[in-house]
């Protein structure tokens, strides 16, 4: 024990050494990122980016950046990524902070922040569109096999109590990747815009993307204020019902197999009964049974009749007599 004890205190501090070697500097000073902006990336979506602090110590170091939004609603969340894409309303306008983190310890304090802005869309106050709802409907695609369900999609607004009568309103919507413009709409008795239909859309009924609708307008006395919302499909989830005679085919098919299978297996139970239980023949009788057949000749000028009577056994009997009168 003694001779071992030197080498276990040399282990102990090579083990110190190499754990202190492997934390982090506490005298390293995080810097806030750099070239921070945020850009419109579509409908209802804003693109953050940043840059690492290009004077930051410490390159071995992992670091992370923790984000922050304000408007139009509150969002903290972490990333190890320069860049994040958030999908929200942006008529109301958008701001967030970033700052550089330690991702390997959230001990160590964190940068300061840096803070951008996307400014809310021009517009006079009272002309956007008011109320906007909508709603899809499911129903079954004859047309391709890729889809089997096609999505239709409704939406109907007021107009702003403050625009003018010549307005006209324009309304897009986005799903995933895939953007659309509004080409059927309904207009009020000053032939404005209040209502659109799409009768195909690129929307999945069974996804999970939220659905943005952006509307927009003109006007030669005002600006109008664009208007934007996103919809969550289950809460506008109008799928069509099956017709009664798809249900009404489906019930008798499945009660046709039914029965096939029912009478496959009588089939099966019989046939197997038989070999287990074949029958049991009767036994030979001592009288013969016989039939009687008559022929009726006519020969010659004298119509002679001829009766032949025929007297024949079933199969395995011998033949008892022919007789001819």
């Amino acid at each position: 024990v003694i001779t071992m004890a030197p080498t276990l205190l040399i282990l102990l501090w090579a083990t110190g050494i190499l754990q202190v070697d492997l934390l982090p500097d506490k005298k390293l000073v995080l810097l806030p990122p750099v070239n921070f902006t945020i850009e419109v990336s579509g409908l209802s979506q804003a693109l953050l980016r940043w840059e690492p602090n290009p004077d930051q110590e410490g390159r071995n170091v992992k670091l992370g950046y923790r984000v922050k939004i304000s408007a139009p609603q509150e969002e903290d969340y972490e990333t190890r990524s320069t860049e994040s894409k958030r999908v929200t309303i942006l008529h109301k306008g958008f701001s967030a902070s970033v700052q550089t983190i330690l991702w390997t310890d959230p001990s160590l304090p964190a940068s300061s922040w840096v803070s951008a802005d996307l400014e809310a869309p021009a517009g006079s106050p009272g002309t956007s569109v008011v109320n906007l709802t909508c709603t899809t409907n499911t129903a079954a695609n004859n047309y391709t096999d890729l889809r089997p369900y096609q999505v239709s999609l409704h939406c109907t607004w007021l107009v702003g109590k403050e625009a003018p009568e010549d307005t006209q309103y324009f309304l897009y919507y986005r799903y995933g990747s895939q953007t659309e413009e509004c080409q059927e709409y309904s207009k009020d008795t000053l032939k404005r815009n209040i209502a659109c239909w799409f009768p195909r859309t690129f929307i999945n009924s069974k996804g999970r993307d939220s659905l943005a609708v952006y509307v927009n307008g003109s006007s030669k006395h005002a600006v109008i204020k664009p208007f934007d919302q996103l919809f969550a499909l289950h809460a506008i989830g109008n799928d069509e019902q099956k017709p009664l005679t798809e249900w009404f085919l489906i019930v008798l098919m499945a009660t046709i197999c039914f029965l096939l299978l029912i009478f496959s297996l009588t089939c099966r139970i019989c046939h197997l009964w038989t070999k287990l239980f074949p029958p049991v023949p009767a036994p030979k009788s001592n009288v013969k049974d016989f039939f009687v057949t008559t022929h009726y000749e006519k020969t010659g000028s004298n119509e002679t009749e001829i009766e032949v009577i025929s007297y024949v056994e079933e199969p395995g009997f011998e033949v008892l007599e022919d007789s001819v009168f």
